[in-house]
């Protein structure tokens, strides 16, 4: 009888876990079928009303002079031994400094970090890297190869390749979501932690299931898991979504701050029309959903979290939540009138916030490894 119960029990436990995965992931897709249904009737507004509507796009062949600034740092390469994949990078400050490693975000790439590299390289071995899929670091066309494990493998052998066994880590949206990550399951590696615009993945998890209206704003993750369309519809009338991404006055840079110039904007055009770099970008969040719920660790780091105060994106009171995921010292600085990119179009406030932090505690005096 007590083993029937037993086994009786085990089975209602089973039973129950599948169907919470079921209805977990029924709720994922049956989201993406709807966000899907949007974008379709947005194409067909776009096609019928305004035939002006154009599926071409322009691969840019010659980068802007922006991206060839020598005040930025110089441009290197490394190719990882052991997934043998090779990354691009621009580095400033002298070799053995401490190192301060940058994370960029969606859909970017290093030279998001343009003004930080100016700012820290004067004390620090400064390096912002083009993250797997992105800008001109190779891009490994399997899904799958996007996974939680190789990106933080990325950081780490890229980290010891510089000759460094920690760093101050810098990240910025899907960047920060990385080093958040980075600083959980590598604590020794990370000497001090700043995140931009970037909740720790369990309060953006628990904070989106809990609140309808985050849940809206992040409706572009589920339509993302599509293959192929949400490249169509990024891409064309030659990458309008992402000007307007970078541009509009609901999400774009530069609404009380430094507007995004034509060339800079070409920067970024030029390296998203890169062949598969789209997609690359893209397969970050096409892997999402398999890691997140699972994330419930406590960062040891200390750590500053600035915001932009008028995120798109982003709810500001999952900013303040991140406070109970710290161990550590924490600090927390919303920016007024800063949009998501806040560190492109706020950089003086940005950079002072984070002279702040690094001088906090440890002092200049422990910056070395």
């Amino acid at each position: 009888m007590a083993r029937l119960l037993h086994n009786l029990l085990l089975l209602t436990v089973r039973l129950t876990f599948k169907i919470r995965v079921f209805g977990y992931w029924f709720l994922i897709y049956g989201y993406c079928v709807i966000c899907t249904g949007i974008a379709l009737l947005k194409l067909w507004w776009n096609i019928i009303i305004r035939p002006s509507t154009t599926f071409q796009w322009t691969i840019r062949e010659t980068p802007p002079a922006c991206l060839n600034d020598t005040s930025l740092g110089t441009h290197c390469y490394v190719r990882i031994k052991e997934s043998g994949l090779r990354f691009h990078y621009v580095a400033a400050g002298e070799r053995g400094k401490p190192l301060m490693l940058f994370l960029h975000g969606f859909p970017e790439f290093w030279f998001s970090w343009r003004h930080q590299l100016r700012e820290f390289k004067s004390e620090f071995r400064v390096v912002a890297v083009d993250m797997r899929g992105y800008g001109e670091s190779d891009v490994p066309p399997s899904t799958d190869t996007y996974s939680l494990d190789y990106l933080l493998t990325d950081v780490k052998d890229i980290v010891e390749y510089l000759g460094y066994n920690r760093c101050f880590l810098v990240g910025h949206d899907w960047g920060g979501t990385i080093a958040w990550l980075f600083a959980i399951h590598y604590p020794e590696m990370v000497t001090k932690l700043i995140v931009l615009n970037c909740p720790h993945p369990s309060v953006f998890t628990d904070y989106t299931l809990r609140h309808p209206s985050q849940l809206l704003k992040s409706s572009y993750i589920f339509f993302f898991q599509l293959p192929r369309f949400p490249e169509l519809m990024l891409s064309i009338n030659d990458f309008k979504a992402l000007k307007s991404l970078f541009t509009s006055r609901s999400t774009g840079i530069g609404r009380k701050g430094r507007w995004l110039t034509n060339e800079e904007l070409e920067a970024y055009l030029y390296a998203l029309s890169q062949p598969g770099n789209l997609t690359g970008a893209l397969n970050y969040y096409r892997n999402v959903f398999s890691f997140l719920p699972l994330i419930q660790t406590e960062v040891r780091s200390p750590v500053l979290l600035l915001w932009g105060e008028r995120d798109a994106f982003l709810e500001q009171e999952m900013a303040e939540t991140c406070r109970l995921y710290i161990r550590n010292h924490f600090r927390l600085n919303i920016i007024s009138g800063a949009s998501h990119w806040l560190q492109q179009d706020q950089p003086d406030i940005v950079n002072t916030l984070i002279w702040t932090f690094l001088k906090e505690g440890e002092g200049r005096k422990n910056y070395r490894n």
